[in-house]
């Protein structure tokens, strides 16, 4: 795809966004499933080599990964392996369970339709559905340690500085 046709094809989309600002809004998802037999989360991403690409609502055909659901589904198992290691460490039995996370974006940003739409995540939701018989003692520890330890969700709420730089190469 040249650039003229990569233009072609989020022209509608832009349009779109600008005339309906809700039709930007898109919630992505992911989801693992906690191994009972060790410490270990399964994220299902449905690709054994990840190719990432551009998302339906910026132009993409929606054949590649979009980047959105990768960090959800990085969220997902770093909070998942977490959670398992907490509850190995404080002895809860946690026979198996679900994690899952999803994120509001909203795509004018990105495709710099308004300036005022922020680029990147508005929010992000995580849950765990949990097959246990802890308690809701059991159960608030385990949250708390593992928000205080998931190193992906830490850096999601914490902020981080990134710098980013060009090299060519010969």
């Amino acid at each position: 795809m040249d650039a003229e046709e990569f233009r072609e094809v989020q022209a509608p989309l832009k349009e779109r966004y600008r005339q309906d600002a809700d039709a930007a809004l898109i919630t992505l998802a992911a989801s693992g499933d906690l191994d009972p037999n060790g410490v270990a989360c399964r994220v299902e991403t449905g690709r054994a080599l990840v190719a990432a690409g551009l998302h339906p609502a910026t132009g993409g055909d929606g054949t590649l990964a979009c980047s959105g659901d990768m960090l959800l589904e990085a969220l997902v198992a770093c909070a998942g392996v977490t959670l398992r290691a907490v509850a190995l460490a404080i002895g809860a039995d946690v026979h198996s369970g679900r994690v899952c996370a999803e994120g509001d974006l909203d795509f004018r940003g990105t495709l710099g339709v308004a300036k005022d739409a922020p680029v990147g995540f508005r929010d992000i939701r995580l849950r765990f559905e949990l097959d246990t018989q802890a308690d809701d003692e059991v159960l608030a520890t385990l949250l708390r340690l593992t928000e205080r330890y998931c190193v992906i969700l830490q850096t999601l709420r914490g902020g981080v500085s990134v710098t980013a730089e060009a090299i060519a190469r010969p």
